[in-house]
């Protein structure tokens, strides 16, 4: 007896009968490659998004007919424009949102990376360039980071309820938006890796007078098939650059 011919495999995620779901799909910039491996927070520079097979590779998973976000710092727009060009249909608009930018890290910006974290007393479990209610000099604290996302979060929700949202951000934000679906925990949320351009996906889930955060992916790299991409990885928080990562 023959085998019936295999379908394509499609990732199913359910909605019982009254539940409204709003999908977040959040993509974090393409790797900066002008810092001097220095941190740069809030500094409005550019990205690398001369990878077509990584931007190949997330055009086609993120859905269409969806409401689109950036930061107001540049490497998110040309990271967007580089989705589009890959072959996702460009949106009529995308609304720039300074509450989706990275931390300010006041005068630690422009600070060497790797001299900074050596110069810093070790705290496992911090995940970040200092425990969440310490404000950088001058900046912010990552609580003022995530008040402000999940804020932004808040309001897209009961703007956009049941669509899909797409939002070119930061690794510091994405980070803060896991920290909210999981139940309003922020520390928790420092304990992904988010690396440049991946895909996280977190679906709000409301009904009357109940919601909630399902989980969907987090991190997805849909080229990381081929090694020769690697340079995809960045830190974003409490992590050096690697010679054998970061191109």
């Amino acid at each position: 007896m023959s085998n019936p011919p295999q379908s394509p495999f499609v990732a199913q995620h359910s909605v019982p009968a009254g539940v409204v779901a709003t999908r977040w799909w959040w993509v974090r910039h393409a790797p900066v490659r002008e810092d001097g491996g220095c941190i740069y927070g809030q500094t409005d520079i550019g990205c690398d998004c001369s990878d077509r097979v990584v931007f190949d590779a997330v055009a086609k998973i993120l859905p269409r007919q969806a409401t689109w976000f950036s930061s107001n710092l540049k490497r998110t727009h040309q990271t967007a424009n580089a989705l589009w060009q890959a072959g996702y249909p460009e949106p009529a608009s995308m609304t720039q949102d300074a509450a989706f930018a990275e931390q300010h890290l006041g005068q630690w910006q422009g600070l060497n990376r790797a001299e900074f974290f050596a110069s810093r007393p070790i705290a496992v479990g911090t995940y970040w360039f200092a425990p969440i209610d310490e404000p950088s000099p001058g900046g912010e604290s990552f609580m003022d980071l995530y008040n402000r996302v999940k804020g932004a979060i808040q309001r897209i929700n009961a703007a956009h309820a049941g669509g899909d949202v797409v939002v070119v951000a930061h690794g510091g934000t994405i980070k803060a938006a896991l920290g909210v679906a999981l139940n309003d925990q922020p520390e928790r949320g420092l304990a992904f890796t988010i690396d440049n351009v991946s895909v996280t996906r977190l679906d709000h889930l409301s009904s009357d007078g109940h919601s909630g955060w399902r989980i969907p992916m987090v991190n997805q790299q849909p080229w990381i098939a081929d090694p020769s991409h690697a340079a995809m990885h960045q830190p974003s928080g409490a992590e050096p650059a690697s010679t054998t990562k970061l191109a």
